[in-house]
């Protein structure tokens, strides 16, 4: 997971008065996106309100750092839309559904600290944005399936976590080794929506590497330090790791209670899914993410399992309306299984330190010619 991306997410409504944020003399597409320009320090919307339902964003980059941008809701808390990895000279889309009501753009220059924000209104729907009955009928049988999809993935989630955690607690690890890959499968095929709680997200799923000066250590990567511990480690007693267990099953069963009454929409459901690919890119198919335990390729096949799972729920939308796109997402997602399923182990997957740099080229390639079309998909599927 890229946790770069989680402090955007976490910070609270009065930190946003940041220099640079809005300015207004940027020019809208010529398609009527709303412009948005990252440099260094400062992040320049070319409006600060719009009209509801579907709404693009193009985000160019003009500085130096990698950026990121995101819509985030009143609290500021939630993250509506997000596009993350955007190069320098590198231009993306962000297309989102929002209703009317109060929110917040940001960019997020280095992909560090707490990002430029700037108060965004979304008005009254224009006339047009009315979506047919038979469409509307198929987006809320897509987003209902994903919604029920996303209660049992926590369901199981909150299940297994408690038992690595006695296991963990107990100083079982040969257990909680055993436990580990296969239950964070669960946080990472819905990852967006985990990620979407900015003040639990980072308690569960931070790396030390991302932490800064002062941030506590804990959760998953910390579980996964003392187990895997490298070289120099001085391992956990067992009232830390007893501190540390029953932290993670209290949070776990947090976000499983908040993600009971999640209601989603049709774009919702597509940016995840080209999310989870991005997770894939810049931490999975890289070896960042399971750091001490090198068990990537677990992460790798969830993130890819939760894309496909969003894609073939808002699939139906795509007939008869995108048929290319369809196929086109139909072959490459079997196309990156297929690679996948090539280090495959009993039940489980080689370690990434045994891939071999052309393997993980390839891999890389694979996620790239299938995230492709996968940022097609929220535009197709709004409509």
């Amino acid at each position: 997971m890229n946790k770069t991306s989680t402090a955007a997410a976490v910070l609270v409504v009065g930190t946003l008065a940041l220099a640079g944020c809005t300015d207004n003399t940027t020019q809208a597409s010529a398609d009527g996106a709303i412009s948005v320009v990252s440099t260094d320090d400062a992040c320049n919307v070319s409006t600060d309100t719009t009209a509801g339902g579907t709404i693009k964003f193009d985000v160019k980059n003009e500085g130096s750092a990698v950026t990121e941008f995101y819509l985030l809701a009143e609290d500021g808390l939630r993250i509506v839309g997000e596009v993350e990895n955007i190069g320098p000279g590198v231009t993306r889309d962000l297309v989102v559904m929002a209703p009317q009501g109060k929110y917040f753009t940001a960019c997020k220059p280095g992909m560090v600290g707490d990002g430029i924000r700037a108060a965004f209104t979304v008005n009254e729907a224009a006339d047009g944005q009315e979506v047919s009955a038979d469409r509307a009928a198929l987006q809320k049988n897509a987003t209902d399936q994903y919604a029920a999809y996303v209660k049992d993935q926590n369901e199981q989630l909150v299940r297994g976590t408690e038992k690595f955690a006695d296991a963990f607690a107990s100083g079982d690890e040969e257990l909680a080794k055993s436990l580990y890959a296969p239950t964070r499968m669960h946080w990472e095929r819905i990852e967006p929506v985990a990620e979407s709680f900015g003040d639990l997200d980072p308690i569960l799923d931070a790396r030390e590497a991302d932490l800064e000066d002062g941030e506590d250590f804990t959760g998953w990567h910390r579980a996964e330090k003392d187990l895997w511990a490298p070289k120099g480690y001085t391992k956990m007693t067992e009232s830390e790791r007893e501190k540390i267990a029953t932290k993670m099953v209290e949070d776990t069963k947090e976000l499983y209670t908040r993600t009971q009454s999640l209601e989603f929409t049709p774009d919702q459901l597509a940016n995840g899914a080209k999310e989870l690919l991005d997770e894939v890119a810049t931490g999975k198919v890289t070896g960042e993410e399971e750091t001490f335990s090198h068990t990537d390729l677990w992460d790798f096949q969830a993130n890819l399992e939760g894309a496909k799972i969003a894609y073939e729920d808002l699939q139906p939308l795509l007939v008869g309306t995108d048929d290319a796109l369809d196929e086109e997402l139909k072959t490459n997602f079997a196309a990156l299984q297929k690679q996948l399923d090539a280090y495959r182990e009993g039940d489980g997957f080689k370690y990434y330190q045994d891939l071999s740099d052309a393997q993980i080229k390839e891999l890389a390639s694979g996620v790239d010619a299938l995230s492709e079309p996968l940022s097609k998909l929220t535009a197709a599927v709004v409509k």
